[in-house]
């Protein structure tokens, strides 16, 4: 809602009194920020961890041409389910936020009803679909038919993944975020244990399997989490399920298609690196994009898991909506730098940890990923306002630039570098995707930069370029010990402004003290 103001002129108290109460809000928010983003990072460190195991599994027991194998089915699922998801699983985290704001119960059961029944019916199409076309999509991305049995057992998976979706989605809107974190781990955590002794048995062959064996556990734990969520029951009219599932359909209708081109991208793209460099190629390049994404990944889902919801809230308001921009976008720089370069400098153990030595060849590609992730955290919260706004036709456009972009620079880039065109062309596509963001956002609710998410950018990404540049003209010896400082140096800084943004109270003792000896060096 927009702010009102009285055209009285306010007393002395209350001029006096707004600075402190305008400090203490902000203090809420950032704290608020950061308690969601540890809750969810710290499952996302689990996942993390989990997902270690099963890669390092999957890669041993696969080899770079195997895991290419994984990368592409996953691709092809991941397309489907994009496709036939309809963006509900996002729109549909907006409409139940809406529907909690106004504390009407009948709307929440109305409108939770709608996003369950819908998101199995969009199940069903998505299943049928890959069903029915199993052998065009073997052909299209394998060049023969010889994989349509195994893809049309990948209908099972986008069954089951497209209602965990809606289920998550439920659980995400009414910003149950505990009950998100242990759905978010117990699934990784059970379809890891499914996964790996179905590769281990049947190698190339259980591929395929052990991915519906995942979506069953998602399945069974947002099943689990969501009936938590106590909503009375209530009979719906075919005309009430319009008035629902019409908004719902919209807003998901822009998730989709943008859901779709960076789906598509990533899929089409895997289908350059095949053609022109071949299956182990293909392998090499996941082994990285797989990094860079559990990377981004740990980021932005603890950044957006309440980020979304409360953005939704104040839409109307441009000022409240810049400054929770801002707000995240400064957490997320905090976080994500030092991770960068301590990833820009550990890349080679970074990949012998996650896969084997046979997958070296690809630390080109995940520091370049590393720079191309740092970018998309930073942006990655000014493309929701054009969402909370109901701007979707602007964000599809944004979005189908990225796209093209994206998709010409790995074209170009593939045949000039190789196979690290492919972290080139990402890189190069989010700094794209940048330049035309912030005048999106600018647009459409004034936003600016604040002068200290400026200054957090000036000091973290100087030392990402630094270490990133000291790769190429340093000796590696000397190239690693510039990383390690530079990681002391953002990890201090970050930690130091973070403890800053929290009042003093909730900071132990000893964090305290750091911090008042920091601001006396910097003083």
């Amino acid at each position: 809602m927009q702010a009102s103001f009285s055209s009285a002129e306010p007393s002395n108290t209350a001029v006096e009194r707004r600075p402190d109460e305008a400090a203490k809000g902000e203090r809420n928010t950032y704290r608020q920020i950061l308690k969601s983003s540890a809750l969810v990072g710290g499952s996302q460190v689990l996942n993390i961890a989990i997902g270690i195991v099963r890669t390092k599994a999957m890669a041993i027991l696969l080899g770079p041409s195997g895991f290419g194998l994984f990368a592409l089915y996953g691709s092809i699922s991941d397309l489907t389910q994009s496709i036939a998801g309809m963006g509900v699983n996002s729109s549909g985290v907006r409409q139940i936020a809406e529907a909690a704001g106004s504390a009407n119960e009948e709307l929440i059961a109305r409108t939770a009803t709608t996003l369950r029944r819908t998101s199995i019916l969009l199940g069903i199409l998505g299943a049928g679909f890959l069903l029915i076309f199993a052998r065009q999509v073997s052909i299209l991305t394998f060049g023969n038919d010889r994989h349509g049995m195994a893809i049309s057992l990948l209908s099972v998976a986008v069954f089951l993944r497209l209602v965990s979706a809606g289920q998550g989605a439920l659980i995400q809107g009414m910003r149950r975020i505990s009950d998100l974190v242990k759905m978010s781990v117990l699934g990784a955590l059970f379809g890891t244990l499914i996964g790996i002794p179905v590769v281990y048995l049947f190698r190339e062959r259980g591929v395929v399997p052990s991915l519906v064996g995942v979506a069953a556990m998602t399945f069974v734990t947002s099943y689990f989490y969501s009936r938590k969520i106590h909503i009375r029951r209530v009979s719906i009219t075919v005309f009430q399920v319009g008035q629902e599932v019409a908004p719902l359909l919209k807003l998901g209708f822009a998730f989709m298609v943008t859901g779709l081109m960076t789906m598509g991208s990533a899929y089409l793209v895997r289908i350059v690196v095949l053609r022109q460099l071949g299956l182990e190629a293909m392998g090499l390049y996941q082994s990285a994009w797989t990094l860079g994404g559990l990377y981004v990944s740990f980021i932005l889902q603890a950044m957006g898991a309440d980020f979304y919801p409360r953005l939704t809230a104040c839409a109307d308001d441009d000022d409240a909506c810049n400054r929770i921009v801002n707000e995240q976008a400064r957490v997320g720089l905090l976080l994500a730098g030092p991770g960068a370069i301590l990833t820009l400098t550990l890349a080679p153990i970074v990949i012998s940890l996650f896969y084997s030595a046979k997958f070296h060849p690809a630390v080109g590609i995940l520091r370049w990923i590393c720079l191309g992730t740092i970018i998309q955290v930073i942006t990655w919260p000014i493309g929701f306002i054009s969402l909370a706004k109901c701007r979707s036709s602007v964000f599809f456009w944004s979005d189908f630039a990225w796209a093209v972009v994206y998709l010409g620079l790995a074209w170009i880039c593939v045949r000039w570098f190789g196979l690290n065109g492919t972290g080139i062309a990402f890189f190069g596509s989010y700094m794209f995707h940048a330049l035309i963001a912030y005048p999106i956002a600018r647009r459409l609710s004034g936003f600016r930069w604040s002068r200290e998410n400026m200054m957090a950018g000036l000091i973290l990404l100087s030392l990402i370029a630094v270490v990133f540049g000291g790769f190429f003209v340093l000796p590696f010896y000397w190239a690693v010990c510039l990383g390690a400082l530079a990681t002391v140096l953002s990890g201090a800084y970050s930690v130091r402004i973070l403890l800053m943004l929290i009042s003093s109270d909730r900071i132990p003792p000893h964090l305290q003290r750091f911090v008042h000896r920091s601001n006396s060096a910097a003083a």
